[in-house]
């Protein structure tokens, strides 16, 4: 008797079955994705490292540059958010959780008392200075690899980050 059902040793595997529905090159393995996928991955996971380690003094990879920026020196919330690139809103937003982790302090500008002078405060700088742990922070990212390809690692991502390509959706390169 046949059937027109195929034989169950000759039905696609699950893994098969989704590499097909959900596009080539999905499931593919790490050495296969193209360079921009692989380091897309590398950056997401060293991120959620970073935030692990900046969450145990209640820091995230978006608070920190602002409280880098205020241990230079006290600013108003305006020149912050130029420093940053974001919008006042944002650093207001920010600050407000710096502030109730006493990190910093907002008082009324000197000369203008619509704006707010923010400082850091010697809280905000002992966790500055205490999550600065060079070797902490390179094992986050370096585990498996040797202290040479961390050396090539780093020369080739100061490479990209002062030098390379900014491409826009469609290939356009972007002004600098």
């Amino acid at each position: 008797m046949t059937t027109d059902s195929p034989d169950l040793d000759e039905a696609p595997r699950a893994d098969e079955a989704s590499h097909r529905l959900s596009g080539p090159g999905v499931s593919d393995p790490p050495a296969q994705w193209p360079t921009g996928r692989l380091l897309s991955a590398a950056a997401r996971r060293a991120e959620r490292a970073w935030d692990a380690y900046l969450e145990r003094w209640s820091l995230t990879h978006a608070s920190l540059p602002l409280l880098a920026v205020l241990a230079g020196g006290p600013r108003s919330q305006r020149e912050v958010a130029e420093s940053l690139g974001v919008t006042e809103q944002t650093v207001s937003r920010m600050l407000a959780g710096l502030e109730r982790s006493g990190y910093v302090a907002r008082r009324r500008h000197a000369t203008d008392r619509r704006r707010q002078a923010v400082s850091i405060t010697e809280t905000g700088s002992a966790a500055l200075a205490a999550l600065d742990d060079t070797a902490a922070v390179e094992a986050l990212v370096a585990g498996p690899l040797t202290p040479d390809q961390v050396t090539i690692l780093r020369e080739l991502l100061v490479l990209l980050v002062e030098q390379g390509p900014t491409r826009r959706p469609g290939g356009a390169a972007a002004e600098r």
